[in-house]
């Protein structure tokens, strides 16, 4: 029995899966200690109107951002997860599409920014937040997504960590070297440390995985992956952070900074499931190229372990929610009501990108961007409606039920493609 267990820790131990997801969750671990402390720096450097009004910048760039880079990091992992001759190819061809692109919708989003941003957020903070997460943080993410396709998440997780080290050493000199902390001084620490940490990721991506081949092959179904993808990533913005943006338009930036302050514990708290997606994302596409039920084979051993945390981390969450003004400063002492408010949204979406992982590997991201879509669309209505009423709390409750659509929403298509394929080989089998 002893030897058993011996052989079998040995085999986790060297199982990719696995150790991806330590390495992933170790490097996130790291970056949540130390993102820990730049988001305490922050939020008491610029005050609850000023975070909020950094946040709400934020929110607002992260629904445009995923167009930057057309989804050519996704289909990156697609492709060379399968078949590692086509890196250089792919890699070239997001490096170039996300360069071109992302600096044309800067441009553009700063010309349509103003219907949308009240007035007093400053213009100079728009326009650092937009090149940071528009051009240089999509770069940096297509970096750490080619090893991701090498099964390399060591160098993913260290990109991630560093990019942290460098906004935490920021922070550090903004709160204790600035005598007046404002939000246009953070925006310009801000786009710094993205485009540090990118020179960096791109430099590691062509010694350790070799240079961009600028041959430009992208096939009509390519294009239309690429769409999905950023269609994909840009709905999950919405119903993730626009929020925020609404709350800065229709409420106050005390509001907006209670609200940012609650979502992120909840981000933090839901990193440990986050890594094992992160590790086993490739995987999704390798046992996918088989269709729907290899990838649902898939997701049926990572789904306990997902549902457990789940569950733990809210209890948890409930249980310390009123640390968090003593962390944070007196200002923040309605974001106790916030988090408790928030604590089963790890859970829920535990649920929610198991199953949309999946759809994506066995080739059906189309169905999944449609669902996004539409969850976009409920949250915008809900949160129009519920927050002049009830400010931030009509920001939880609007994403708790766009949380909860998604999630049931999202195992509902997979049940449809499930039965559908099992119909269609039967009669084939005939």
């Amino acid at each position: 029995m002893k030897s058993k267990l011996i052989n079998r820790f040995h085999d986790l131990k060297n199982h990719a899966l696995t150790r991806n997801t330590l390495w992933m969750f170790m490097g996130n671990g790291l970056k949540i200690f130390i993102q820990a402390i730049y988001f305490v720096l922050i939020a008491r450097a610029l005050g609850v109107e000023g975070f909020g009004a950094f946040v709400g910048v934020v929110a607002i760039t992260s629904i445009f951002s995923p167009f930057a880079s057309f989804g050519t990091g996704n289909i990156l992992v697609q492709n060379v997860s399968r078949n590692r001759a086509l890196f250089k190819e792919s890699w070239g061809q997001a490096l170039v599409i996300t360069l071109l692109s992302g600096s044309a919708l800067v441009v553009v989003f700063l010309v349509i920014v103003h219907i949308v941003l009240p007035a007093n957020i400053p213009f100079i903070l728009v326009v650092m937040v937009a090149i940071s997460d528009m051009i240089f943080a999509r770069i940096l993410d297509i970096s750490g997504q080619a090893f991701q396709a090498f099964d390399k998440l060591g160098w993913t997780a260290q990109l991630q960590v560093y990019q942290s080290f460098l906004r935490m050493l920021a922070a550090c000199c903004l709160f204790f070297a600035v005598d007046k902390p404002t939000p246009e001084l953070w925006g310009g620490l801000y786009v710094l440390c993205t485009a540090l940490t990118t020179i960096y990721g791109v430099i590691a991506v062509n010694r350790k995985l070799g240079s961009p081949s600028f041959k430009f092959k992208m096939t009509k179904k390519e294009v239309i992956e690429g769409f999905y993808f950023s269609i994909s990533l840009s709905a999950q913005g919405v119903y993730n952070e626009i929020d925020k943006s609404f709350l800065t338009k229709m409420s106050t930036l005390e509001a907006t900074g209670i609200y940012a302050a609650a979502n992120r514990i909840i981000d933090v708290v839901f990193t440990p499931i986050r890594s094992l997606l992160a590790a086993s994302y490739g995987k999704f596409f390798q046992h996918g190229s088989t269709g729907i039920r290899g990838s649902l084979q898939f997701a049926k051993k990572l789904l306990p372990a997902g549902c457990v945390y789940g569950v733990v981390s809210g209890i948890f969450l409930y249980v310390c929610a009123p640390v968090i003004p003593y962390l944070l400063g007196s200002d923040y002492s309605n974001a106790i009501e916030a988090i408790r408010w928030m604590a089963i949204i790890p859970f829920i979406r535990g649920l929610q990108y198991f199953a949309a992982d999946l759809l994506t590997g066995a080739g059906f991201q189309s169905y999944r961007s449609i669902l996004q879509i539409v969850v976009a669309v409920i949250s915008i209505i809900l949160n129009m409606l519920l927050i002049p009423i009830y400010s931030w709390k009509g920001a939880i409750w609007s994403g708790l039920i766009a949380n909860m659509v998604l999630g049931i929403g999202l195992w509902v298509v997979v049940w449809q493609c499930y039965s559908k394929t099992k119909l269609i080989q039967k009669y084939a089998s005939q």
